[in-house]
Order: structure tokens, then sequence, then C-alpha cells
């Protein structure tokens, strides 16, 4: 039996991300089999007893993830090509006074907040922003299994075997796409359930099929779902909300 580094073995049993693990370890706040463990790099064999100190645990409860309804205009991420990333919006003044979270917003909550997942430019509708290393994976880590559920308005006529390619059959950037479940939502607007997020993917897929996107929200991630959160504000994840 192989032993693994220490900070890949706490990201598997969703204790924290690797990057967070680091940290963690330097600062002496892992216990393997009621041992500290201190040093970068430690391995450990998979039976071994992993837990996080206290310091660690209080760490990650003061850490915030947020749901915002994105407006078209904004990037998800970093700011690029002049456009505003959706961070901005994170601000009291945005804040949904239906949240019923108790948590008080700090300009603090604003350090490490990073999208978990990406929403296109001309895209909107619900985005995560957290500084949970634990949230980010489980929404993008590579053996996530959370889908996300749009609402797509398209022009065009769709193809007679055009609604089966979607679901399952495309091929974008050489690959074959995970199955998806595509169905129409009304004359004009189909609703995909998806659980990978290429770049464009969705449009790019419509494409293929003779469908041009003239419309995009995203309403759904996981368990948690957009509901009535206005375009341009943000809620706290509730404290008993799960993806």
């Amino acid at each position: 039996m192989e032993k693994i580094r220490l900070s890949k073995r706490m990201s598997e049993l969703g204790l924290c991300s690797r990057r967070e693990a680091d940290n963690y370890i330097e600062k002496g706040w892992v216990e393997v089999d009621g041992v500290i463990v201190s040093e970068l790099g430690s391995k450990v064999f998979a039976h071994q007893k992993v837990i996080l100190r206290t310091p660690a645990q209080q760490s990650q409860e003061q850490r915030v993830t947020i749901l915002l309804n994105k407006p078209i205009g904004y990037v998800s991420g970093q700011a690029e090509h002049g456009y505003k990333p959706a961070s901005v919006l994170f601000d009291e003044s945005n804040r949904w006074r239906e949240d019923e979270s108790p948590t008080q917003f700090h300009r603090s909550q604003i350090l490490g907040l990073a999208p978990a997942g990406r929403l296109d430019i001309d895209s909107q509708g619900l985005l995560v922003l957290t500084q949970d290393g634990r949230v980010a994976k489980q929404l993008i880590g590579e053996d996530s299994r959370v889908d996300k559920e749009y609402l797509v308005r398209v022009q065009g006529q769709l193809e007679p075997t055009g609604l089966a390619l979607l679901c399952q059959g495309l091929k974008l950037d050489g690959e074959y796409l995970k199955p998806a479940k595509v169905t129409w939502q009304n004359e004009d607007q189909l609703r995909f359930i998806l659980r990978e997020g290429k770049k464009r993917q969705i449009r790019r897929m419509c494409e293929l099929v003779g469908l041009k996107v003239t419309g995009l929200k995203r309403i759904r991630i996981g368990k948690v779902k957009l509901g009535n959160l206005p375009v341009g504000q943000w809620r706290y994840l509730g404290e008993h909300e799960q993806f």
C-alpha cells in the first residue's frame, strides 16, 4: 500500500482544498492518527485518520459563499477587455433585502472570494462566489457531480435529430460531451441540464444543430436555485443549504 501526500488526502476527504491543506499543515492545524503533522510534503496511508484541529475548523466557519444573479455585461472572473468582474457587485448596497442569513457583511469577505464556475459575459443568472475551497472543489473539481440548469432562448430551425444530438452525441474541441438533458420549455426556449461547463458550451452546442442562442440564464446549481433573487443582487448561501 502506497502513501500519498497529506494535502491530497485531505482534499480527497473533502476537508479542504489542497492549497488550504498546505496552509493548515504549516500552521500545525492537522492531526494524523492523533499526532500533529506540520511538515509540508508529509505522506500518509489512506486508512489513517486525518482531522482538522479547532483553529482550522473555526477558520472555515468564517468563510463565506455568496449567490449572485449575474447581469449581462459582467465577466465571472478577473476584469478583461474593459469589462468589470461580477465580484464588484458584492457590496452591502446590492445585498438582497430578503436574504435571511444572519451573516453580517464585511469588506474583508472580499479577500479570496472567487467564482466557482463561470458564466459568459453575455449570459445572466446564478453565479457562486466563495472563499471556501470545499465549495469550489465540489462545484468545479475534476470529479464534480453537481449539475447546472439553464433556460436558453433560441432562434432557428432545429434539425429532426437535433434534440437527440444535444442530449448525447456532440463533440466540442475533439471530445465527446458528457450526456446532457435537453427539453423544450416552450416554442422558442430550451431547458439544459449539464454536468460540465466548457467555454461557451451551450451556445456552441446549439450552433452545431442549427440554432442561435439569443438569451441564456442559469437558474440552478445542484440543489440551490436562483429563485427570486433580483438581477445584480446577491445573498449568502444559507447555513443548511447544500449543492
